[in-house]
């Protein structure tokens, strides 16, 4: 957990009050909390924190690294690459081929086809295909076992997957 976290969980704070108000700088603060080995420079900074916002934990609006993935314009662009086009099958890109062409991450990419598009994933398994006489075999078969089943045979057929 964050120093500023732990601190402002672990001190005493009344509402309205800093830190410096209850004679808890950062001297008092480093010698109550011996074990956790704080900088008192960190110290320092979370105390101005917490006497200019009222809490050491609340970020300031709009603070921290701005979200550079999921902008409007690559959403477009990967929304245009994961589907296949008009008539033309296996046009489509997987995640990886379309963050390399993109220059982001496979992950970002996964998560705007997730979240943003509303897509879920799957892989493609080569399925059987059921013809007309495909399916006529099978019938004839399903008769032929029916016909061999009688009722005290039933009980010694083991059927597996």
């Amino acid at each position: 957990m964050r120093d500023d976290a732990v601190l402002g969980r672990a001190l005493p704070l009344d509402r309205g009050l800093g830190p410096h108000e209850q004679g808890l700088g950062a001297n008092a603060i480093r010698s109550r909390y011996p074990a956790k080995q704080w900088s008192l420079n960190t110290l320092k900074t979370i105390c101005r924190h917490i006497t200019k916002t009222g809490s050491a934990v609340i970020r300031q609006s709009g603070s921290g690294r701005p979200k550079s993935a999921r902008t409007a314009q690559n959403i477009a662009a990967v929304g245009d690459m994961i589907f296949s086009r008009e008539n033309q099958l296996g046009t489509s890109k997987s995640s990886r081929q379309i963050a390399k062409t993109l220059g982001m991450s496979d992950r970002s990419v996964r998560r705007i086809a997730k979240m943003d598009l509303e897509l879920s994933a799957f892989r493609r398994m080569p399925a059987q295909i059921l013809s007309d006489a495909v399916k006529l075999k099978r019938l004839e078969r399903c008769r032929a076992l029916l016909r061999r089943l009688t009722v005290n045979k039933v009980k010694q057929v083991f059927f597996t997957d």
